[in-house]
């Protein structure tokens, strides 16, 4: 089944993904791997606000290409998610509900998923051109100083962002595919 979602996503919006759905997702994006990912647990930690507002954001694990010519970025191909792993759990808690990347999740994720209603979505590794060119505005919104894995606001993502469903409400989170 293919689906329209735009963010920041609802639970009521989530609810109606199942694995192997077809997501096409438009609006505000936000990018993070691991490095950025620590700072995050950093400011939790410390209780000072995250650069940008979880509650139903799509986080996309992704350390894009510098920008070529007429393009706001560059190649925008995911990063394995499994790296942000001991990360998520909390951030899914506290409303990152969307996903976005590639690979395995760990049990624990999967759980938190599960309890919160939250999707990991499937980005196809080697077309970071064609997602790229779906972003029409960037900005680097926290931590220039970590280079590709600053945490970015991608805007103007149309719905030609095509994403599966990997982990959804009506997933079995016992089963290993």
């Amino acid at each position: 089944m293919e689906h329209r979602l735009t963010t920041p996503c609802t639970r009521e919006a989530l609810a109606a993904l199942r694995a192997g759905d077809t997501v096409l997702l438009s609006g505000v994006v936000y990018t993070a791997r691991d490095a950025a990912h620590k700072r995050m647990m950093e400011c939790l930690d410390k209780g000072e606000a995250l650069p940008f507002p979880l509650e139903g954001s799509a986080v996309y694990y992704v350390g894009p290409t510098p920008e070529q010519p007429g393009r706001v970025i560059g190649a925008a191909g995911p990063t394995t998610s499994g790296r942000m792993d001991p990360y998520s759990p909390r951030l899914i808690a506290l409303g990152q509900w969307v996903m976005i990347g590639k690979g395995a999740r760990d049990g624990a994720v999967k759980a938190a998923l599960q309890k919160a209603g939250g999707v990991y979505l499937a980005a196809l590794g080697g077309a970071g051109a064609l997602m790229a060119a779906c972003v029409k505005e960037l900005e680097v919104i926290a931590w220039e100083d970590l280079g590709c894995e600053a945490v970015r606001k991608l805007e103007g993502v149309s719905d030609k962002w095509s994403l599966k469903t990997v982990w959804g409400v009506g997933y079995k989170f016992e089963s290993n595919s």
